[in-house]
């Protein structure tokens, strides 16, 4: 086994990280489906719920294997918090398009930003629980789809604008780039850089929803 000791403890916070990510996925995903206008939808985002659950519990086993002691506290909590209120602002006005956006592909796109980069990383260090890892990026790579696609959709028949959709996509944005800064230290001692985390999670957004209107 190749983490280091002095690895362990910030890994396991970029994990707590991800676990708490997982479990506002997971309540966003069974909100989001008491909202969703179709059945295959419905039934896609109850079985996301589940899976969102799980990774947490993934998570959290993998935490306690890395730093069975206390963690000390979360500095992402704050923007996090403000990130969830946000989510149930969108789901007390049934703004499903609105879930969709700040759940399946930016917070989604955190997690995978995150796994992606640290998957090579826990890898070269024959990390445990490789295949439970790439279970979980596959999934999440799923949930991220299919955002994608029913967002598409939405705005294709007229349900929401992509005017609309910008506007909500700067403060969401501001919020994930901010849980990742709160967290600089913690890369820093893994040698990995908080800028182009940060950086990542815009890549998941599509290029439709970011590019300039005529």
């Amino acid at each position: 086994m190749l983490v280091s000791p002095n690895e362990r403890v910030p890994i396991a916070r970029l994990l707590k990280f991800l676990e708490l990510g997982e479990r506002l996925a997971h309540d966003c995903a069974k909100a989001q489906a008491a909202l969703a206008p179709e059945k295959g939808m419905r039934r896609f985002l109850l079985g996301q719920a589940r899976q969102e659950a799980f990774h947490a519990v993934a998570f959290q086993g993998a935490i306690a294997w890395l730093a069975p002691r206390h963690l000390g506290t979360s500095p992402f909590l704050e923007p996090l918090d403000r990130y969830r209120e946000l989510i149930q602002g969108a789901i007390a006005r049934r703004d499903f398009a609105e879930t969709l956006l700040a759940e399946q592909i930016i917070l989604e796109g955190v997690g995978e930003a995150i796994l992606h980069r640290i998957e090579s990383g826990l890898a070269k260090r024959n990390a445990p629980f490789r295949r439970l890892r790439q279970i979980l990026l596959h999934q999440e790579e799923a949930h991220h789809g299919f955002g994608v696609r029913v967002l598409e959709r939405t705005v294709a028949r007229g349900e929401v604008s992509i005017e609309q959709l910008q506007n909500s996509l700067s403060k969401y944005l501001a919020l994930t780039t901010c849980m990742i800064f709160t967290v600089r230290d913690l890369f820093d001692e893994i040698s990995e850089d908080a800028t182009a985390y940060a950086a990542d999670v815009q890549t998941y957004v599509p290029a439709w929803l970011t590019s300039p209107r005529p």
